[in-house]
Parts: structure tokens; C-alpha cells; sequence
């Protein structure tokens, strides 16, 4: 085990925020619920056909507060990083993203994914999100690579990717299964030295 992978690992229990003068990405936390519940439940006819299908009991508290146990367990093992991004100022839910699929050795890289609640889309959250989290992925955790797949019909996730400076490398043929069918997507991906540095953050 090389030191850097050492002292990542060995960081995990301790609670990650990541913040801007506008933004915060941070962990779930229980006490989240509501507004979860609120933010996802308005969002669903939204939300349904980029994700994968929904659960009979996906709503429900309980289901909310295993999601959040088995979040701190990725978190905890290095495989994930699931985070909320919240309004500084209100501290409002607006959308989620993960850092997933954590591959150390010759890969170090990872997967992301995210979701914007509706009422809040549309105008540059998730890019703002996205500029938060990509230099901790490459300084704080110190991967060399980010990966994000896209249904091709989702241009709105394209030009995110885009702007942020992601290339496109491929087409994945019924690469996910997502809202009951398996679905192509797009490669794209980021490489440490393609990113710009944030500024005015902390972590």
C-alpha cells in the first residue's frame, strides 16, 4: 500500500464538507429526510428517466436512513464518496453528487454521478457542484482520472460535461439499466491535468 492511498484511507471516519461562498457538498446525514423527501418527490417524473428504477419503498424513511448507513460504509472502505450540495445561505438540498466506483492501484480513478432537484435546474448548481468536487477528487483523494457515462438523449448532462471539461471517448452499448431498460450511453472523462484549480473553496 503506497502512503498516498495510506492516508486517504485512514481520513475516511472523519466527516468531509466542501465548501464555496455559495455552495456546500457534504455527506448525508439522517436529519436530511425531509427535504430529500420533498426535493425527490416533486422531482420523480423529472428525475425517473435518467436513473434507475425506483424502488416500491425508495420514499420511505427507513430506506432513507439505510442509504445513509451504506453511504458511510463506501465512504469508510474508500469506495464512495456520496455527497448533498446544499445552498450556503439557506442551507437548502438542491441535488446530489457522487464520487463512486473508486479504483486505486494502476487505475486511480473514479465514476461520478449526480441528480438536480427540478426546481432548481437549470440554473448552474451542478456546475458549480462539479468545479467543487473535482479538485478534491484530484488533490484530496489524489486520482488521476474521473469517468462520467450519459444517456445520449440527455443533452443537458452533455453540455454540463462539456463545460466543465470533459471529453467524449466512446460509445457504451446497453451500458446501464436505467428506468427499466438497458440504455447506451457516452464515455466521457477528465483527466488531473485538464482540470483547473478551484478557488475560494475549503475543505
Amino acid at each position: 500500500m503506497t502512503r498516498s492511498v495510506f492516508r486517504f484511507l485512514s481520513r475516511q471516519p472523519d466527516p468531509v464538507e466542501i465548501a464555496s461562498a455559495s455552495y456546500i457538498l457534504r455527506l448525508p446525514k439522517t436529519s436530511d429526510y425531509r427535504q430529500w423527501f420533498q426535493l425527490r418527490s416533486e422531482s420523480r417524473a423529472f428525475l425517473e428517466p435518467w436513473e434507475p428504477t425506483w424502488r416500491a419503498d425508495e420514499m420511505t424513511e427507513s430506506a432513507f436512513r439505510t442509504r445513509v448507513i451504506r453511504n458511510e460504509q463506501e465512504f469508510s472502505s474508500g469506495q464512495a464518496v456520496p455527497l448533498f450540495l446544499l445552498s450556503r445561505a439557506e442551507n437548502e438540498l438542491l441535488g446530489g453528487l457522487t464520487i463512486g466506483y473508486i479504483r486505486r492501484g494502476v487505475a486511480q480513478c473514479c465514476m461520478i454521478g449526480y441528480w438536480m432537484g427540478e426546481r432548481h435546474a437549470g440554473k448552474g448548481h451542478m456546475e458549480q457542484a462539479l468545479r467543487l468536487a473535482l479538485p478534491y477528487i484530484f488533490s484530496s483523494l489524489q486520482l488521476h482520472r474521473v469517468e462520467a457515462a450519459c444517456i445520449p438523449e440527455n443533452q443537458r448532462s452533455i453540455r454540463l460535461l462539456e463545460k466543465v471539461g470533459f471529453q467524449r471517448e466512446g460509445y457504451l452499448r446497453e451500458y446501464l439499466k436505467i428506468n427499466g431498460h438497458w440504455r447506451d450511453h457516452l464515455m466521457f472523462s477528465l483527466l488531473s491535468q485538464e482540470s483547473a484549480p478551484a478557488r475560494n473553496l475549503s475543505i
